[in-house]
């Protein structure tokens, strides 16, 4: 800045502290065209609009010496149009807007205003009212700061033109401006929906203690508004407890209709074949949190035990996604206890101690539940991690809150632990076996697995099938399970606190077909996007890639079975050119073959070829989709 710059200021700031009191008030607090009745007010507005626009020139030398940001950051264009319908005075236009799905009355003006202030700085009462009605906040901010002469113009255009455009108005709310205006139908809207009327704005002013400096300039006392805001200034704390309260209450309202509709137990079945018993205990015991019949000073923890590829960590993933929806990133917690088999994988847990490799990067588990308290956690093969870990998992499992590397205590009382293990798995396999074959049943579903067997009606069609459910019995899990588990983690204290251990069984006959069904129609969706190749196939196919179940890999030995005996027949084909974008395959089985060494072989109907159905896409083994 030069010296001449400096000493315009300075005399501007000496002109400025030599007016009198009234003109500083002014020039603080009040707007800058009020209208005055008397001759001897007219010339004080005289002297102090001379003042205020000297005051501005100097601010118009001082912002033009600056490098800050103009405008917001990240600024919705919706928020400029709504605000120029209100300052336009077209309802038409606001109505309009108002119907766009992606409308919000809390958007910003990018100079840092909202609809609301400015519809109650135009004094427009049917328009403050549709905002309030539409769940405009009153509570919002005002950002506005002048930090250029295009803000300045554009404050003066698209807000008022009735307020001083170089001054601060930040930290200003609605209820400050409907002071300005002395408006008390609007104060009162404003009060009604919650307004504080004990904010502050920029000058550490609340909005009755504005409002003194209003009368104060204009003269006029405004009685009804100082009452308005004196008695909510009392009751304000009580009434916004009970509004929370009743907000709380209908959220909690709406999320059980919505629980009715949608019961968690659709949800998981849509995605986990089999299972019945782990999915209808674990939706018990979240409708038991869900509904505050809980101990509230626990998480809820659960171990799943079974053989791989049998759901467990398929359950977990659907119940987060069930839970959390579009947050699942944050929501869904997943981490690997096989990476924290030493004793100084520990620090990697929860986060090294000051001075340690590491301390500024935190831990895996408590850095993420500090962004989301209540996530569902997914402690995968946790028989494999070291016992100093699963000694600190005590104090989290017990109390619900876990002491970082840094000394910060993370609350997770609200979060959902799921432990997965393959221990006893060969038991558990065996039994289930065993059970289907004597088409053994229990009635105890809420402790134990189930799955599913099939029966032909011996009074009936022999097409016919009905389903029952087999379980593992109580004393099979108390004289071989459990023993094998307290064998490995030794320690009574760490499966006490377990809510519930829940077991997963091989699948039968008619789950291990639907899983075949669905992979097949995952494939041939991928090749309708991938290569527009229309994939069909006979129930016979299902039934010979069923064969290939290997109890011990679970659902993956059909997810590879399916490569092996289609999709490489298909990729082959493609290759070779016998079947191109936009052509179709039907799968069959080999009938000329052994029944016990049959195979699928590939008709093409349409050898296809047209580039018009070409669709962009990688390879059959690719990334997409």
């Amino acid at each position: 800045m030069s010296k001449i710059q400096l000493r315009s200021i300075a005399r501007a700031r000496s002109i400025q502290l030599n007016n009198t009191r009234l003109v500083t008030t002014v020039k603080k607090f009040a707007p800058a065209s009020i209208v005055f009745n008397t001759q001897q007010k007219a010339n004080t507005f005289s002297t102090v609009w001379r003042t205020t626009a000297l005051i501005a020139t100097v601010g118009i030398a001082y912002s033009s010496t600056t490098n800050t940001v103009l405008a917001l950051e990240t600024n919705d264009p919706l928020g400029d149009a709504i605000c120029q319908a209100i300052v336009q005075n077209d309802f038409k236009a606001l109505k309009k807007l108002a119907d766009d799905p992606n409308f919000s009355p809390n958007v910003y003006h990018r100079y840092g205003w909202t609809p609301l202030q400015v519809a109650v700085i135009q004094d427009n009462e049917p328009m403050v009212k549709f905002l309030l009605e539409k769940g405009a906040d009153p509570n919002l901010e005002d950002q506005y700061y002048p930090r250029s002469h295009q803000a300045a113009n554009v404050r003066q255009v698209d807000f008022s033109e009735d307020l001083l455009p170089y001054r601060d108005y930040r930290e200003y709310t609605a209820l400050h401006y409907a002071v300005i205006i002395c408006n008390p139908t609007i104060v009162k809207m404003l009060l009604n929906h919650l307004a504080d009327p004990l904010v502050r704005n920029s000058h550490g002013l609340t909005p009755r203690e504005y409002l003194y400096y209003v009368e104060r300039f204009t003269g006029e006392q405004n009685t009804e508004i100082e009452k308005l805001l004196h008695d909510k200034e009392s009751s304000f704390p009580k009434d916004k407890a009970e509004h929370d309260e009743r907000i709380r209450k209908a959220q909690l309202l709406k999320e059980k209709e919505y629980r009715k509709k949608h019961p968690l137990e659709d949800s998981l079945k849509a995605r986990i074949v089999g299972q019945l018993g782990p999915i209808h205990a674990l939706a018990s015991a979240i409708r038991r949190k869900q509904n505050g019949w809980h101990d509230e000073e626990h998480p809820l923890v659960f171990l799943f035990c079974g053989s791989s590829g049998v759901g467990k960590t398929e359950l977990a993933k659907a119940l987060a996604q069930h839970l959390h929806g579009k947050q699942l990133d944050k929501g869904f917690i997943r981490i690997d206890m096989s990476e924290f088999q030493h004793k100084h994988d520990v620090s990697r847990f929860i986060g090294s101690p000051p001075g340690y490799v590491g301390y500024d990067e935190g831990g895996q588990l408590t850095e993420k539940l500090k962004e989301c308290p209540n996530a569902v956690v997914l402690l995968d093969e946790v028989e494999k991690a070291h016992p100093d870990v699963l000694t600190i998992m005590l104090q989290l499992f017990d109390e619900g809150r876990i002491t970082d590397g840094k000394g910060t205590t993370v609350e997770c009382k609200d979060a959902i632990f799921v432990m997965t293990s393959n221990l006893a798995q060969h038991e558990i396999a065996d039994e289930a076996e065993l059970l289907r074959l004597e088409a053994s049943v229990s009635s105890d579903a809420q402790t134990t697995g189930t799955a599913t067997v099939i029966e032909p009606k011996a009074d009936a069609d022999q097409d016919k099938k009905i389903n029952r459910q087999i379980s593992l019995s109580r004393q099979f899990i108390q004289h071989v399970i459990y023993p094998i588990l307290y064998e490995h983690f030794r320690r009574d204290e760490f499966l006490g606190r377990i809510n519930e251990v829940l077991f997963f069984l091989p699948f039968s006959e008619e789950e291990l077909r639907e899983i075949t069904s669905r992979e097949l129609s995952r494939w041939a969706e991928k090749a309708r996007t991938r290569h527009g190749i229309t994939m069909t196939w006979e129930p016979e196919v299902v039934d010979v890639l069923a064969d290939g179940y290997n109890i011990r890999y679970g659902a993956r030995s059909i997810k590879y079975e399916v490569e092996r005996k289609v999709v490489n027949l298909i990729a082959k084909a493609n290759e070779n050119d016998e079947v191109l974008d936009g052509g179709r395959v039907h799968l069959v089985v080999d009938k000329s073959i052994d029944k016990k060494h049959r195979i699928c072989k590939l008709e093409i109907p349409e050898r296809g070829g047209d580039d018009s159905k070409k669709p962009s896409g990688g390879g059959w083994f690719g990334s997409k989709n």
